[in-house]
């Protein structure tokens, strides 16, 4: 029997990178500069919303083994765990290069080595002995990925406002109200996959907390191109380090349910990811933390397939 691949769509613009750097420029020092300056200001623990200058972040509190709290990015693109070196070093856990895995993200597929872990433990999750793969990145400082793994009868809540997670056992649905409530289809066994529209154009949207750059195929470019504005290269990079170039256009406003999101910021391309997922045929939308970060609340329940979305 073949082994499913394990899946990690984490993906990073790597062209910020010029931003800082004219950022850099423009504070050069002068006579009048002081020696030192402190600026102190509070880091969010666990989960960033999306602002101007930053794109957010959704950090788990983990344990593994016992040991911990690791911050792991829970990413709903992927169907298990990943951890960087350092992470198995502290924890004990030797790196079997014998033990590999696939490792498939947003740009391209590569071989990684991988570690058993006895348990991965936060809120109402709990597994036991599983294989967790190695990565040598991850954005934002993390020290490895949370994935769907064991989240099939959970229900996760994201407060953007408050900077909390929590993952809790899902009984009876959410009562919630001032919530739009987005039904989902769970493709491959963990993807989230609902329906959206821009400019009228039906697409089918997944929702990827691993993400930090919202992309799509070339099927919604092709779609959306009488109404695009001319793009602006940008270059994706993902989980595997490969890279791949895209065009980042301003898109029309999509409609979540009951929630509209405006001056969202898209990057096409034939990426790998689609490919992967058998995403190519019809017009597809991978949503990353540009716009999730946008929210004010997330839940995510995976036992009654739905999403309910809070606007900020």
């Amino acid at each position: 029997m073949r082994s499913r691949p394990f899946v990690l769509a984490t993906a990073s613009v790597a062209a910020m990178a010029n931003c800082l750097d004219a950022v850099g420029d423009s504070l050069a020092p002068s006579a009048l500069t002081p020696e030192e300056v402190v600026v102190a200001a509070p880091e969010p623990r666990y989960v960033a919303p999306t602002l101007r200058d930053r794109i957010g972040r959704v950090w788990a509190p983990v344990y593994l083994n016992g040991v911990g709290p690791f911050r792991l990015v829970l990413d709903t693109g992927a169907n298990r765990s990943a951890v960087t070196r350092s992470v198995a070093s502290r924890i004990g856990a030797p790196i079997l290069e014998s033990q590999q895995a696939r490792l498939l993200g947003a740009t391209g597929t590569s071989i990684v080595p991988a570690i058993y872990v006895d348990s991965i433990a936060m809120g109402d999750l709990l597994l036991d002995r599983s294989k967790v793969v190695i990565v040598e990145d991850v954005f934002g400082g993390a020290e490895g990925v949370l994935g769907a793994d064991g989240l099939n009868d959970k229900r996760v809540f994201i407060d953007f406002r408050n900077d909390e997670i929590d993952i809790r056992q899902a009984r009876g649905r959410a009562v919630r109200g001032g919530y739009a409530r987005v039904p989902v289809k769970m493709h491959r066994g963990h993807l989230l996959m609902f329906d959206v529209r821009l400019a009228g154009v039906r697409t089918k949207a997944m929702l990827d907390t691993g993400a930090q750059t919202t992309i799509g195929n070339t099927r919604l470019r092709e779609a959306l191109e009488r109404k695009a504005r001319r793009g602006v290269e940008n270059r994706i990079v993902g989980v595997t380090l490969d890279e791949q170039i895209g065009l980042a256009y301003d898109a029309p406003p999509v409609t979540i349910a009951d929630v509209t999101v405006r001056g969202m910021r898209v990057t096409f391309g034939d990426f790998h990811i689609f490919d992967a997922w058998a995403m190519n045929d019809h017009p597809a939308l991978l949503i990353g933390m540009d716009i999730i970060g946008l929210l004010d609340e997330l839940i995510i329940d995976y036992k009654h397939k739905e999403l309910l979305l809070r606007a900020r």
